[in-house]
This record gives structure tokens, C-alpha cells and sequence, in this order.
């Protein structure tokens, strides 16, 4: 009888346990979330890749379809950290006013999305054309692109390839409806950043920024403002 009742205890108290973790993920499903977007974000940003890894990213295959590109959940940030993939690094993004410092990814992937910006088109080059990105926003997060609604006209907007650094000055702001395809589409006589992302959780809008370019600069003649936007370190060039 000692025995059956133990073995019942045991059992009992696991079942309570695995209740309470549970418990504790559902109540925390989004700040686990949120860290390890954040975590593995911080792992792809531009400060961490060589030059050479940006050259041989730029010639993986990818997906570019914006209409497959699905909401953030807690299922597939966990599915992602399980599968450990490794990313294709091609760049960096910097706002500064809004503390935005993400890699670019090449392709427009759920995964790549997860932890920073993907391009739009497959022959993107900075300093060239429409140069657009898109992102994710998280409610009450300060993460990928959640603050770009915050974006005002005249901020700066950085890009860089661990070759040069380009400059754009932000020029439009605002929300737009997903109908409007056009503003990631080059403009005749322009060179742009474009950055999207969804207005709301629901995705009813998106929020669009825009800037044009100012300067581009080689990266070992950057200012100390345009490194530190990318953490990056002029001793290391």
C-alpha cells in the first residue's frame, strides 16, 4: 500500500508541475517570444558578419514572396530555435531615432523575418534604385521594426554592406494601404529606402518609410555617428 501511495504522489505531483509550466508559458508566451527574437537578432547583426560571408549570401537562393509572409507567433519562434538555421547575412539597417539595428537578409523568408529585415526584390543594391525592406512589428516590444511608426521626416536611415555606409534622409512617414504595391517599385531619377512593416497586430495597414540618399561613404572613412548606428568599430576595418 506505501508503494501504490508514493507511486500516486509521484505521479500527481509531476502532473502539477507539468501544469504549472504550463501555466507559466501561456502567461509568458510573449515575452519568451520577444527575448529570443531579440536574442537570435542580435546573433545576425552586421557587427558580426565578415564581408566575405555577405558575398557568398548574396548568391543563395531565395524566397520573395511577400503574400506568404505570415504573423509572429510563439509556435514558429520555437520551431525556428529548434531548427538552428544559419541565415543569409547581406547587410544592415540602421534608424538611430528609433534604436533600430537589424541585419538584412536576403528574400523575404518567414524565418529571416523573424529576426530582422528582408529585400523585396532579388537584385536589390544599396545606393541604387528602391532599396526595400520589410519587417514584423510586435505590439509592446522594442523589437525588428515595431518602432517604425515612430520614424519622423528627416530622420536618418542607414544601410551598409561592410563596404560602405549609405545615408538616406526620411522623407515620407506614414500608414498606407497593403493595396499599394508601387512604393517598393523604383522611382525614375531616384534612389530610395523603403521600409515596411504592419500598421497594427492585425495587419488591417502597413507603415511605410521612405527616404532619400545623401551620401554614401566607404566604410573605413565613416563618422563615429554612422559605425555606432551598426555597433561596429572603425579599429576593425
Amino acid at each position: 500500500m506505501m508503494k501504490k501511495n508514493t507511486w500516486k504522489n509521484w505521479f500527481v505531483n509531476s502532473l502539477l508541475f507539468l501544469l504549472l509550466l504550463i501555466g507559466l508559458a501561456l502567461i509568458f508566451n510573449n515575452q519568451i517570444k520577444n527575448f529570443l527574437i531579440k536574442k537570435n537578432s542580435e546573433t545576425y547583426t552586421i557587427s558580426e558578419v565578415s564581408k566575405k560571408e555577405i558575398t557568398t549570401n548574396l548568391e543563395q537562393e531565395a524566397s520573395f514572396d511577400f503574400e506568404a509572409v505570415v504573423p509572429v507567433s510563439v509556435e514558429d519562434v520555437l520551431k525556428a530555435q529548434f531548427e538552428n538555421k544559419v541565415l543569409p547575412v547581406i547587410g544592415g539597417v540602421a534608424v538611430p531615432s528609433v534604436r533600430i539595428n537589424l541585419p538584412i537578409f536576403k528574400g523575404l523568408g518567414n524565418t529571416e523575418l523573424l529576426y530582422g529585415a528582408g529585400t523585396f526584390h532579388p537584385n536589390q543594391l544599396m545606393g541604387e534604385g528602391n532599396y526595400a525592406l520589410a519587417s514584423h512589428r510586435i505590439e509592446q516590444s522594442d523589437i525588428l521594426f515595431s518602432h517604425l511608426d515612430q520614424v519622423k521626416l528627416g530622420d536618418t536611415v542607414y544601410l551598409t554592406d561592410l563596404t560602405n555606409i549609405y545615408t538616406y534622409q526620411v522623407t515620407v512617414s506614414e500608414r498606407i494601404d497593403p493595396s499599394r504595391v508601387e512604393v517598393v517599385e523604383d522611382v525614375p531619377g531616384k534612389k530610395l529606402v523603403t521600409l515596411l512593416s504592419c500598421g497594427e497586430a492585425s495587419a488591417v495597414t502597413r507603415w511605410l518609410v521612405q527616404g532619400e540618399l545623401t551620401a554614401v561613404t566607404t566604410i573605413t572613412e565613416a563618422d563615429e555617428q554612422a559605425l555606432t548606428a551598426f555597433n561596429l568599430d572603425q579599429r576593425t576595418f
